[in-house]
Parts: C-alpha cells; sequence; structure tokens
C-alpha cells in the first residue's frame, strides 16, 4: 500500500464534506481553503486531512512518503470539459492564414479549418492516432488536468469516426485518469456532402449511431450549430437520434451567431452548451431554467481574436459558469489551463476563485464527474495538483505563462 502525507500545506483548496455539485452566480465566489493543513493519501485515496496541529495519530505513518508543501497550495486537478486531443497533425499554416487577415470562416470556406484536419486523420493508422494523442495527454496531465473530455470530429465518414472513437476509448482503457468520449460527427459536413446534408445526416443516424452504441465507444453526442454548418432542425434531428442511444447532448453553440440553438439544446437535455461567444436574452432565460453548465472558452476567442464569453453575464444572472481549453489543433492550440484560468481572469473578469469553480466543480459537473472530481474530500481518488513555492492563489492565475506545478499525484 503506497501512503503519503502531505504537511505545511499553505493552503489546501476546494476542501470539504457535502460541497455543491455546481457553484452559480454569487456563490462561485466561495472557495473553501484549509490553511496549514495536511492531506493523508493511501493509494491517491484521501483518508484524512485536516490541520497540522491536529493530524498526530491520525493513522499509521510507518513505511510512508512524506511530502513537505512549506508555502505550496494543494489543488483538486483541473477537469477539462471540452477538447479535441485526438488529430492528426498541427495547422500551423492557417495561423499565419489569420496573420494576413484571413477569418476562422474564411478558411473554412477554401478547404482549410475542420476539412481540413480530416483530410490529415484519414491518412493515419489507430495506431499512430493513440501514440500522438497520448503525448498530449501527457503534457496536459503535467499542466494540472486530471480529467478530459475527448471528442471525435476530425472523421467526417463512417470509419474515420469510428477510428478517431476506438482511439479514445482505448486512451480510457491505459490512462490513469478519467477521459469521457463525445461523439462530433456533426462538426462540419464533408466537401461530397455539401449540396446533400440530409444525406451526411442519415449516415451518422443510421451507419455511425448504432455502431457507436454496440462498442460502447461515447458517453455524449455533440452537434457544431452555426452558420454554414450545422442548422437549428438539423442539430435537433442528430440530437434526437442520438439520445435514443442513450448519448446525452454536450454541444457547440453560439461561437458566431444566436440562432436558437441554446434553448432547443437545453429542452433535449444538454448537460452543457459551449462556446457562448455571442449570447441573446431567451438564451439567458433557458439556463436559469435548467441544470445545463454554459461552458466558455477564452482560448478560442484569444487565437480567433473572436469575442470574448459574457462570463459577468452569466455569473449576474445567478448561472453557473464553467470553463475549458477548447484543445485543437486549428482554433485553440492550448492545453493549459493555468493559461484558461489567467484568460478568464483578463479577458473574462472572472476573480481567481471564480475561474478555478469554473474550472472545477462546475466542470466535472458538465463532465458528469461530479461524485469524484472537481474537490477534495475524503475517499476522493482524483488526482491532485501541488503547486511551487507562491505567495497566493491568485499568483497561479496572474503570473501567466509560468508553470507552477511542483508535482501532480495521480
Amino acid at each position: 500500500m503506497r501512503k503519503i502525507l502531505i504537511k505545511n500545506i499553505k493552503g489546501l483548496v476546494q476542501v470539504g464534506e457535502n460541497l455543491p455539485l455546481i457553484r452559480k452566480g454569487k456563490e462561485m465566489q466561495e472557495l473553501p481553503i484549509l490553511e496549514n493543513a495536511f492531506l493523508a493519501l493511501e493509494d491517491n485515496e484521501v483518508i484524512a486531512y485536516g490541520l497540522m496541529e491536529d493530524w498526530e495519530g491520525i493513522t499509521d505513518w510507518r513505511d510512508l512518503e512524506v511530502v513537505d508543501a512549506d508555502g505550496r497550495f494543494v489543488l483538486p486537478a483541473f477537469c477539462d470539459s471540452h477538447t479535441h486531443t485526438v488529430f492528426a497533425k498541427s495547422r500551423e499554416e492557417e495561423f499565419v492564414d489569420k496573420i494576413h487577415g484571413l477569418g476562422y470562416e474564411e478558411i473554412a470556406a477554401k478547404g482549410g479549418g475542420i476539412l481540413n484536419s480530416a483530410r490529415k486523420l484519414a491518412e493515419m493508422s489507430e495506431d499512430e492516432l493513440l501514440q500522438l494523442a497520448q503525448k498530449r495527454i501527457d503534457k496536459m496531465i503535467a499542466c494540472g488536468t486530471g480529467a478530459i473530455e475527448i471528442k471525435s470530429g476530425y472523421g467526417l465518414s463512417v470509419a474515420a469516426e469510428l477510428k478517431m472513437l476506438r482511439v479514445i476509448k482505448r486512451l480510457k482503457e491505459t490512462n490513469s485518469i478519467a477521459i469521457k468520449a463525445t461523439f462530433l460527427g456533426a462538426h462540419a459536413f464533408p466537401l461530397k456532402f455539401k449540396e446533400n446534408h440530409q444525406g451526411y445526416i442519415d449516415l451518422i443516424i443510421n451507419e455511425m449511431l448504432p455502431v457507436i452504441a454496440s462498442e460502447n465507444l461515447a458517453e455524449y453526442i455533440d452537434v457544431f450549430c452555426e452558420r454554414n454548418y450545422f442548422s437549428l432542425d438539423e442539430m435537433s434531428e442528430i440530437l434526437e437520434a442520438g439520445t435514443k442511444y442513450g448519448l446525452i447532448p454536450k454541444v457547440h453553440v453560439n461561437q458566431f451567431s444566436v440562432m436558437g440553438a441554446v434553448s432547443k439544446a437545453i429542452e433535449l437535455g444538454a448537460l452543457s452548451v459551449d462556446h457562448l461567444e455571442e449570447l441573446g436574452d431567451e438564451d439567458v432565460i433557458s439556463l436559469q431554467n435548467s441544470n445545463c453548465i454554459p461552458t466558455l472558452l477564452p482560448g478560442c476567442s484569444h487565437f480567433l481574436g473572436i469575442p470574448f464569453g459574457d462570463a459577468r453575464r452569466l455569473i449576474n444572472a445567478n448561472l453557473p459558469v464553467g470553463l475549458a481549453s477548447d484543445f485543437n489543433p486549428g482554433s485553440t492550440p492550448n492545453y493549459n489551463l493555468f493559461t484558461i484560468w489567467s484568460l478568464a481572469c483578463i479577458k473574462l473578469k472572472m476573480t481567481p476563485e471564480e475561474s478555478l469553480n469554473a474550472l472545477t466543480i462546475n466542470a466535472a459537473f458538465a463532465m458528469g464527474l461530479s461524485e469524484t472530481h472537481g474537490k477534495i474530500c475524503l475517499g476522493s481518488k482524483a488526482p491532485l495538483i501541488l503547486t511551487k513555492e507562491i505567495p497566493s492563489l491568485a499568483y497561479l492565475p496572474y503570473s501567466f505563462g509560468e508553470l507552477n506545478v511542483e508535482r501532480i499525484f495521480v
């Protein structure tokens, strides 16, 4: 049995029993921190915590590793509820196009964007994709990510979409952190179906979904509902078909325009609605009458130079906010959630406490992991972050570009 005592912790963060499943509105400012604390682990399970003055006699401390965390914080690892971690190659040539003034939709119109990634992925084997994705996951863990949702969507054919989902399933089986799979066959229309949308939707419903269900390849289903991509009616048809196979909706909506997709996705049982760079009054009202997590992706806004999601409007409407990386090769080639924490503070005007709640408790809810992740409590086996010596918790998002992780407990 592997036993670890972390002692002299400057701040044990997001700790306690019976913490809420989500934090919303003014509650997002709440962040329980136990100062001058200890944390005891056996086989990575939290068996005790408390003040240093009370630690003696808690359990048998023979044959254990002692970690002195003087001047350091311990946090629950981040939950990244929106990523596209399985992809073939980077797309830095489009980065240069953006510098020259082309927009996201213009790049897509000339064969770039999602279709570019789909062409590259089709040429790559399952084993090659697995090796590349594992290297990325190792880097994500080193930056404090302790749970990852991964979408398909760079296949856009029956064979390639299933290939992506089988890679994700293998990653689940070989990694020590939680990984969730989302079927995003409705990411874009392949060129051969550009004028035959229903033909591709029929492939999704009649050929992809039955195999996904029979092989247990996904927990969630996603659609990119946006102008020039999937319409509101097309999104509805696909989500309704997915829910018949037990897949829960998590959708891309309101990245460039308000189309009524937030309300419709919530009506169809969406666990989260992601992007929300654009937001209408009806969207806010629908969210207030739901248990859906609005998830903002400031890394995407930063990289594409588009508006940032209005976190303050959501919080002032007594709503929860989630944050995620949107890690992908085209619009957000960043997996470091410390960077997202900084962007949330700087660009979304969220406080460090609000942002950390968005990356832990609320993000865990958006992944169906509330019982196990996003907090530190007795019985938890979720990964933990030990920071380097820092003056305060706010220093973590303040020092953007600096990685203040000393150790990850997985």
